[in-house]
């Protein structure tokens, strides 16, 4: 509870004033939602499930994606997004390592397992609600967005 009122407060406190606004809208507006996949083919996109269940979901300033070592999402503050046709760059800022019984590290899946490190993520559209993220081993199949019934 405590991490989402930081995450809220973090939010309102930017208020996206890291990121170039065009048009009233950020240049990732597009992505925004929740998405299913990556990790393994996404099977049903549309629905409670899908929305019960996201694999990753993209905010104004924060990325959330499922963990396979914990229940909560790791989430990642972004500090810029360079927009392209169809393709955004985004960079995070840098994660904290975190206090464990054998010194402090980076939990393992605090990235996206992308060849620019933990702290980059690129992202490419397919079509209207199918991505991918290139080259990044651990989200080797596509993403769809999450739609309702």
């Amino acid at each position: 509870m405590r991490r989402w009122m930081l995450v809220a407060a973090m939010m309102l406190g930017l208020g996206g004033s890291t990121m170039a606004q065009q048009g009233g809208q950020p240049p990732h507006a597009w992505i925004f939602g929740s998405w299913t996949g990556g990790i393994f083919p996404a099977a049903d996109a549309a629905g409670p499930r899908c929305f019960g269940q996201p694999t990753v979901i993209f905010m104004r300033d924060v990325v959330l994606r499922a963990s396979a070592l914990e229940v909560a999402y790791r989430q990642r503050l972004l500090e810029t997004v360079a927009a392209e046709p169809d393709a955004l760059e985004m960079r995070f800022l840098p994660a904290t390592p975190q206090a464990t019984p054998f010194g402090a590290r980076l939990p393992p899946d605090i990235g996206f397992g992308c060849p620019g490190g933990p702290n980059t993520l690129r992202v490419e559209r397919r079509g209207p609600n199918e991505i991918v993220f290139p080259d990044c081993a651990e989200f080797p199949s596509p993403l769809k967005r999450c739609v309702a019934e």
